[in-house]
C-alpha cells in the first residue's frame, strides 16, 4: 500500500512559509525508514516559474522521479501555496536551502537538486552560495539575466515589471511578484554560480527549441562550470516541465544516482 503524502509548512531563515511535499522512496512508508543502497537518495526538485506542485504536469513529474528516490518539491515563494513574494530567482536560493535541509533531517545521505527554468538557475545559484548537495542539475536554466531576445521572454519581462502584468501572474497565475525589482547590487548571475560549485558535479540540460532561452544559455552555463560537469543539448526539446516526459526523468535520475554517488566516494577517500 502506497504510504499517504502530506504536505508541510517549511520557514526559511528570511522567514518565509515555504509549502513542500516529501514522496518517500516508493514502497517505503516514512514510518519504515530508509532502505539501503539507492533509497538512500533525495531529489529536490524546484519548479519553474509562475509553476507550482500542485500543477499535474509538475505532480506527475514528481511522481515519475519518486520512482528512482525520495523526492521533496514545493512551492517557491510568492507561488501556489507559499507565503512572501517571487523575486525571480534571487532570495530563491533560500527555499532551496530550507527543502534540502529537511531532506537532511529525514535522513537522507544523498541530496540532488533539480531545478526547472527559474528553478535551473536558483539550484545552480545555491549550490555556489550555500552548498549541502551532492549534484545540481539544471534543466532549461537561463544563463544571464535580463535576458530578453525571445518574445516568450519579452513577455514575462512584461508580467513582472509593469504593475498590470503582476496583477495578471497574481490572479489569473496564483503568482505573486515583488514590485520592487531586482536588488543593487544584481544577485550572482547563473554561469558565474556554475564556476563556483566544482566539485560538485554538474548537469546542464538544455533543448534545441526552446523558445525562452535558446541553446547559447545552456552552454554558457556548461562553458562557465568546472569538472565534473556535462552538458546535454537536446535535439527537438523545448522547455522546462512542459516538455519533459518520463525518458528525460529516467535518464536524469540514473545521472543524479551516478554523480552523487561518485561524489560521496571522493569525499570519503578525501576525508581517510
Amino acid at each position: 500500500m502506497n504510504p499517504v503524502v502530506m504536505t508541510v509548512m517549511l520557514v526559511t531563515q528570511d522567514g518565509v512559509p515555504i509549502d513542500a511535499v516529501h514522496l518517500p522512496p516508493e514502497g517505503r512508508p516514512e514510518s519504515d525508514g530508509l532502505a539501503s543502497g539507492r533509497r538512500d537518495l533525495a531529489l529536490v526538485i524546484a519548479h519553474g516559474f509562475t509553476m507550482t506542485w500542485q500543477r499535474p504536469m509538475v505532480w506527475n513529474l514528481v511522481r515519475r522521479f519518486n520512482l528512482h528516490a525520495g523526492v521533496i518539491t514545493f512551492d517557491f515563494r510568492g507561488h501556489g501555496r507559499s507565503g512572501g513574494l517571487s523575486t525571480l530567482g534571487d532570495k530563491e536560493i533560500d527555499d532551496v536551502d530550507v527543502a534540502v535541509r529537511y531532506a537532511h533531517e529525514l535522513g537522507y545521505q544523498r541530496v540532488v537538486t533539480i531545478g526547472f527554468s527559474m528553478g535551473g538557475s536558483v539550484v545552480l545559484r545555491h549550490a555556489a552560495l550555500r552548498g549541502g548537495v551532492d549534484s545540481v542539475i539544471s534543466v532549461s536554466g537561463p544563463g544571464r539575466w535580463y535576458y530578453r531576445g525571445t518574445m516568450a521572454m519579452r513577455r514575462v519581462h512584461l508580467a513582472a515589471e509593469r504593475r498590470l502584468g503582476r496583477a495578471f501572474t497574481k490572479y489569473v497565475l496564483n503568482t505573486r511578484i515583488s514590485p520592487d525589482g531586482w536588488p543593487t547590487p544584481d544577485p550572482m548571475p547563473p554561469a558565474e554560480a556554475a564556476a563556483r560549485i566544482s566539485p560538485t558535479p554538474v548537469l546542464i540540460v538544455h533543448g534545441d527549441q526552446d523558445i525562452y532561452f535558446p541553446p547559447d544559455h545552456g552552454q554558457q552555463l556548461y562553458d562557465a562550470a568546472r569538472e565534473p560537469k556535462e552538458l546535454w543539448l537536446l535535439p527537438g526539446f523545448g522547455h522546462a516541465e512542459r516538455h519533459t516526459d518520463d525518458a528525460l526523468v529516467d535518464r536524469i535520475s540514473a545521472w543524479a544516482e551516478q554523480a552523487s554517488a561518485a561524489a560521496t566516494r571522493a569525499e570519503e577517500q578525501t576525508a581517510s
